[in-house]
């Protein structure tokens, strides 16, 4: 029996999976992956606004909410684990134990594949903090010396998900995804995160761009696969092919 696929999200913020690689991981779940995610914050300090909003709120009943929303969506997604560490946002800050303990779910894991967020993000420095975690706590988890006895990670890529305003990113696509025949699970994990309702036509309009990306670059007028909703990730390692 061959082993079971598997495939890891770290999330900086309650809600950046659903936004940003919610079609990935309904598509991977329905392929019989194992999709985990970790989110490292509620994003209830600076991605609740809506909820702060109401009279009489508080920082538990925000994070709460954040919580309840992220479960939510994720089992709209067919997420295996939903793993939140609660670390606080805005900053979003790691201790060593942090580190040690993504490390521990990443080795657990074994993911054939990570997703997190652009490496730079001057509009939210949370997001491109998670991904210097995620590459760290990646080069922690292949090290033989870390844990000895532990199974020590492969080599997984990294693909970094779309922010927010790409050109202020320095985000460049080299991977579109095709999740139309997933969308309306996309759709419906997106509506889960009513604390963030302004997001959900946002959201749905990238993925309907990046479909035209999709089928221009699958081979345009000469035959491109039709696609009504994609996603695009940028790749952070090599890919080795046997032929293209």
């Amino acid at each position: 029996m061959s082993e079971k696929k598997t495939a890891l999200v770290i999330s900086a913020h309650a809600a950046d999976f659903v936004w940003r690689c919610g079609g990935a991981i309904a598509l991977h779940a329905e392929m019989g992956y194992d999709v985990t995610v970790v989110c490292l914050s509620f994003g209830e300090r600076g991605e609740s606004a809506k909820l702060w909003k109401q009279p009489g709120i508080a920082l538990e009943k925000v994070k709460a909410a954040r919580r309840a929303e992220s479960e939510k969506a994720a089992k709209a997604l067919g997420v295996h684990d939903i793993i939140s560490f609660d670390l606080g946002d805005y900053p979003l800050r790691l201790t060593d134990e942090d580190k040690y303990r993504l490390v521990d779910v990443i080795r657990q894991v074994q993911p054939s594949f990570m997703l997190s967020h652009s490496q730079y993000d001057p509009y939210n420095t949370d997001h491109m903090y998670a991904t210097q975690v995620a590459l760290e706590t990646r080069m922690i988890a292949q090290a033989w010396g870390h844990n000895p006895g532990q199974k020590v990670l492969g080599a997984p890529q990294l693909y970094l998900f779309e922010p927010h305003q790409t050109e202020q990113m320095g985000w460049k696509p080299d991977v579109f995804l095709d999740i139309t025949s997933v969308w309306e699970k996309k759709r419906a994990a997106i509506e889960c995160m009513e604390g963030q309702e302004h997001l959900w036509e946002f959201y749905t309009r990238v993925a309907q761009n990046r479909a035209n990306h999709f089928q221009r670059n699958s081979g345009g007028q000469s035959g491109g696969r039709a696609a009504k909703y994609a996603e695009g990730f940028q790749s952070v390692f090599p890919r080795t092919v046997d032929e293209l």
